[in-house]
């Protein structure tokens, strides 16, 4: 069975230089300066709207940047969507990214998967597999597009709204998932509404504020900072992009 292995150093995948980002001349994201190296689990945080979205898809290639730079492996790139899959980066996406009238089996070799590798992750998949993704439930839809995203074995992963709608057990196996994943040295970014989990799981984190970055760090020293946290990420949930005095203009992400 193949499984990968986590490199003897962190090596520095993803690299972000004054990037600004959005869609037709509006920036949902201003100034983005972040670094994501092999085995770490990177979150983003902040209210709808803050950019999260935005960001996992220019880094995807889904959409050109405004302005700044994305750097790969220390190469500024401007590759598309499907070139960048073929670089080793995978999109895991908040919406039903599986093909509901394939089977399982058939789902994770899409992409010319490694099946052996996808089920060693998640072997609750393996009496699944010859049933149709349109009959598993929610949580195993979820847990089967990860799987997918997985099974290609990228070296960055670019996981948007794991969470979302999920049951806490799932949720819980899901980012338990990821964190096996990031210890055998996938670099993986996540974007997750659920702060404290993310805070579990995630090595560093940063925290965005009307689409640029106001607090970064590690985990462990932002886990600390709660209060701080609360004023500048839940505090700003209620604020909506039409009443926000700053940015009247800010689109949802």
């Amino acid at each position: 069975m193949t499984t990968q292995a986590a490199p003897s150093s962190p090596e520095l995948l993803i690299d972000t230089r004054d990037l600004c980002a959005g869609y037709g001349s509006m920036a949902a994201v201003r100034d983005l300066n972040m670094q994501v190296h092999t085995g770490e689990i990177v979150a983003l945080l902040a209210p709808n709207g803050g950019g999260k979205t935005t960001i996992l898809m220019t880094l995807a290639g889904w959409i050109p940047p405004l302005s700044g730079e994305v750097l790969w492996k220390g190469v500024a790139t401007d590759a598309p969507l499907f070139r960048r899959a073929r670089m080793g980066i995978s999109l895991v996406t908040d919406t039903k990214s599986v093909f509901l009238g394939l089977p399982v089996s058939a789902n994770l070799k899409i992409g010319r998967g490694n099946v052996d590798y996808a089920l060693d992750l998640f072997p609750e998949l393996v009496p699944l597999l010859k049933r149709k993704a349109g009959l598993l439930s929610g949580g195993e839809q979820k847990i089967l597009a990860l799987a997918c995203g997985l099974a290609s074995e990228p070296q960055l992963l670019l996981v948007d709204e794991l969470s979302l709608g999920l049951a806490p057990l799932v949720v819980q196996r899901l980012l338990r998932a990821l964190r096996d994943a990031a210890d055998r040295g996938v670099g993986v970014i996540l974007v997750e509404q659920q702060l404290h989990k993310a805070l579990e799981f995630a090595d560093r984190a940063y925290v965005l504020r009307r689409g640029r970055v106001d607090l970064e760090g590690p985990t462990s020293e932002l886990i600390t900072r709660m209060d701080e946290l609360r004023d500048h990420y839940i505090n700003r949930a209620g604020v909506s992009p039409a009443s926000d005095p700053d940015n009247p203009d800010r689109p949802i992400d």
